[in-house]
């Protein structure tokens, strides 16, 4: 595993951290370190109200941020780069370093921010300071705390307040330390940059920047760009004697070897000796039992395991995962009888191509322990005829053998689309029709309403997916999914390729899946109204038959 030199709990100085011009104060360590359990308490769960006493990789953490000084007596380190899995207690320790910088820093005028991707998240740590202000008259005494305005102020000027990257206007200023956390769900890099050049005054002889995040995907990101300079630091690829990384992580690699257990061989990922390793607050902050359980659930479900070691392992994961295993899917097939759910209710989603691409319809009959689906295609026969030659993908044998419909011309024909779609309604009771809300084609969906179709804006973003697109997964995992044997189906679930975003939404990605997965995500979106994992909203449409959800 990656080297880890914060486990001693000795807030001292390491063989690495030399460098000219900087020396260690063991006294200002102890007194950093004393500070946490003198006056600060804990605000919430089973120590709310007990004093914070630091566990030995926090006293590490605290005394080597405070112990190193410059020649000139100032904190050696500016920036803290703090990764740790989840539920280890970072936002504590993070609202900690706060209280003691705003309080003990002795910097007259101190501008001092807590921030994250939006405001809801950078308010954690300015709740948790609040709780531990108010909880501790020494501290109370020297400032005001205003929660609605999430802001802490000082007689002397000094001030602690939330900002995010919702925020509408640019925060300069003469920052003095700044909070960041969950750096990874950081949409881009315009607030990091913004707040870390206001820290570049001549008039802030000791600024610090923190950093507090868990593992990013591998993808480009401000969270990837800094995490890795920080392992650069670590491994001695770059001298930067004013950057402290503190990274509990393992490699993919690593994470993967395979070791004995007494089930067996295992990938090290799955032993608790591994999760150790990365979780250092594990047995105080975070349960063996509850990685256990949340192991358990990544080993069931494909679409949780790259969550689970991305969050509780530090592992950087990619953002995509092949969503249908083939065996799975084969393992739904059976051809349907003719006639076999004439007149029965289902549920239908649509997605609508572009102007020379593939539109899929598909209906969803039974309830959740039990759905069996049926899918009808459109596709111009000039478009597949050059899609076809140019890629093999057998678009017009599909369409002689029944199971794709082609349409005169180079162009989506939405009368021959709605023709059809409505000579399906006779045949099948379709109850709802979901369509992308930023669908193609508006004009079909008004026209399928005033037909008399329940048309329901369906979003096809991480947050509307993610449910049923598990749901799916798990229905299919579980033989409680059933699609027929359709030939052109078997070869989209082949190309699903599913991204996460950085908040674990999981959703079937057109872009990354290489080709054509238009008939999966139309399931998706009926399984949707068929599991009630959404919820109906009226849109603006709805005097003419059309709901968003």
């Amino acid at each position: 595993m990656s080297r880890d030199i914060y486990r001693t709990g000795i807030p001292g100085y390491n063989p690495w951290q030399l460098a000219d011009g900087y020396h260690f104060d063991a006294d200002l360590a102890a007194k950093a370190c004393k500070f946490f359990p003198l006056f600060l308490r804990h605000v919430e769960g089973a120590c709310a109200g007990k004093p914070f006493r630091l566990e030995g990789w926090q006293r590490a953490v605290v005394g080597n941020l405070f112990g190193w000084l410059d020649d000139d007596g100032y904190r050696r380190y500016r920036t803290l780069f703090l990764m740790v899995p989840r539920k280890n207690g970072k936002t504590p320790l993070a609202a900690g370093i706060g209280a003691y910088v705003t309080f003990c820093d002795g910097e007259i005028g101190q501008q001092n921010y807590c921030a994250a991707a939006d405001r809801e998240q950078a308010g954690f740590v300015y709740r948790h300071i609040c709780g531990m202000i108010e909880q501790e008259p020494a501290l109370a005494e020297q400032c005001r705390v205003y929660r609605g305005y999430k802001s802490v102020e000082k007689p002397d000027g000094s001030f602690l307040k939330v900002i995010s990257a919702e925020a509408n206007t640019k925060h300069g200023g003469n920052s003095h330390l700044i909070l960041f956390d969950e750096l990874h769900a950081q949409p881009n890099r315009e607030l990091v940059d913004v707040l870390t050049t206001s820290m570049a005054s001549a008039m802030r002889k000791q600024p610090l920047l923190i950093y507090m995040t868990t593992s990013d995907y591998d993808r480009p990101s401000i969270c990837n760009e800094i995490h890795d300079y920080a392992r650069r630091v670590r491994d001695g690829e770059v001298e930067d004697a004013q950057f402290l990384p503190v990274l509990y992580e393992a490699s993919l690699e690593e994470s993967e070897a395979e070791v004995d257990t007494p089930d067996g061989k295992r990938p090290a990922w799955q032993t608790p000796e591994f999760w150790s390793a990365v979780n250092p607050n594990i047995g105080v902050s975070v349960s063996e039992e509850y990685l256990k359980r949340e192991c358990l659930r990544a080993r069931e479900e494909p679409t949780y395991e790259n969550t689970f070691k991305r969050l509780h392992l530090n592992i950087r994961t990619s953002t995509e995962e092949r969503l249908i295993p083939a065996a799975l899917w084969q393992r739904c097939a059976g051809a349907f009888a003719d006639g076999q759910f004439a007149g029965q209710s289902c549920m239908a989603g649509l997605d609508i191509g572009a102007t020379s691409d593939l539109t899929s319809l598909c209906l969803v009959f039974g309830e959740p322990d039990d759905m069996h689906a049926l899918w009808w295609h459109w596709m111009p026969r000039d478009a597949a005829r050059e899609k076809e030659r140019k890629t093999l993908v057998p678009y017009v044998s599909w369409a002689r053998d029944g199971w794709l419909t082609l349409t005169d011309g180079d162009e989506v024909d939405y009368a021959t689309i709605r023709a059809n779609i409505n000579q399906v309604g006779e045949q099948y009771a379709i109850e709802h029709l979901a369509v992308d809300r930023l669908f193609q084609g508006a004009a079909l969906c008004q026209d399928l309403a005033r037909d008399g179709f329940s048309v329901i804006e369906h979003s096809q973003g991480p947050a509307a997916m993610s449910a049923p697109t598990t749901d799916f997964i798990n229905a299919i995992k579980g033989g409680r999914f059933h699609h027929g044997d359709n030939p052109l189906m078997a070869w989209q679930s082949g190309n699903v390729v599913a991204t996460l975003d950085s908040y674990g939404n999981i959703k079937p990605d057109k872009k990354k899946s290489g080709n054509k997965i238009d008939g999966i995500v139309a399931c998706i979106m009926a399984i949707s109204l068929v599991t009630g994992k959404e919820k109906r909203k009226s849109s603006v449409y709805e005097s003419r038959g059309v709901l968003r959800i």
